[in-house]
């Protein structure tokens, strides 16, 4: 028996409750790890409030990230004692997730845990790091230099955004860091990285087809109004990492920046990532962030808190 944080529905409520689980109810997986960190993503947040419909089928675990240690396995690529970490493929939405002592995965889901990482600083990194790094990832694919210009990075002080802060400082890029809260966390984003800070409120104004060249690339975790300000400002075959809605799902631009700047607007997904790419992102990750990172990253929290810091 163990434990773990189970979502139930009563009266179209979510209830969340730690409860005793035995091995047997684990679903359906080839590998089954104990499990030594989560992280509570916003998606988490949304399914443990019962904020947003993300679980579909009830009881459920929450926790789309984790890190662990292989318990047992019946893939011969996984053997009792490894560390690996998941992120993505719909576990914590549709198959039981991190938010419990013990899971029970499907192997093609996990990546071997990179050199340089314990549990608890990839967990410290979970999806939104991973995903910041496949945004970077866009930028290095597309040749944009750091001699190019500046890098926009929306929502900087999220998750995504802080990491990809860090992640273009550690590579030489100068970085533009866009806060609505820049008197509370401008000090935190030039630790990590950022050349300047710009005040959301001057990307949210209504964009033109084309303005003023200002960005050799962004990565965008916002999306709508700040999603086409960002492309009309894009200079001349730039490349616009988009992975995130925070603003909207909407996009107010034209096809000006792309016809007549050559624009590219890459699109980001994390969560069905293919194996290769994701061992890549993983090692990069761990030879790129630094110390200081992980030193301000994050909160620690009990599972039974969870609940409380999800609302």
């Amino acid at each position: 028996m163990f434990n773990a944080l189970v979502l139930n529905q009563e009266d179209k409520r979510t209830i969340a409750s730690i409860e005793q689980i035995d091995e047997t109810q684990l679903p359906e997986g080839d590998v089954l790890v104990e499990v030594d960190y989560s992280s509570l993503n916003y998606k988490d947040g949304l399914a443990i409030t019962g904020k947003g419909k993300i679980i579909r089928n009830f009881p459920m675990v929450p926790g789309i990230d984790l890190a662990g240690t292989v318990v047992s396995s019946e893939d011969g690529r996984y053997q009792t004692g490894d560390k690996v970490v998941l992120t993505g493929w719909g576990v914590g939405e549709n198959h039981w997730g991190g938010m419990a002592q013990r899971a029970r995965l499907k192997a093609d889901w996990l990546v071997p845990l990179p050199k340089g990482l314990d549990s608890k600083k990839a967990m410290m990194v979970g999806t939104a790091g991973f995903t910041a790094m496949l945004c970077v990832q866009a930028l290095l694919d597309a040749d944009i230099k750091p001699e190019a210009g500046e890098i926009l990075v929306t929502g900087a002080s999220g998750g995504v955004g802080s990491v990809a802060v860090a992640l273009l400082a550690q590579l030489g890029y100068k970085v533009a860091a866009v806060t609505g809260r820049a008197s509370v966390n401008g000090e935190l984003l030039k630790s990590l990285g950022a050349t300047r800070i710009v005040e959301r409120a001057e990307l949210e104004e209504p964009a033109k087809p084309l303005e003023k060249q200002l960005w050799a690339g962004a990565i965008d975790t916002v999306g709508s109004k700040v999603l086409a300000k960002a492309l009309s400002q894009t200079n001349y075959g730039g490349v616009v990492a988009a992975c995130g809605l925070a603003g909207g799902f909407d996009l107010p631009t034209t096809v000006m920046p792309f016809i007549l700047r050559n624009v590219r607007l890459q699109g980001i997904n994390s969560v069905m990532c293919p194996k290769d790419k994701r061992l890549a992102a993983w090692d990069s990750i761990a030879d790129l962030l630094p110390a200081r990172f992980y030193d301000s990253a994050s909160t620690s929290i009990s599972l039974e808190e969870t609940p409380d810091y999800a609302e």
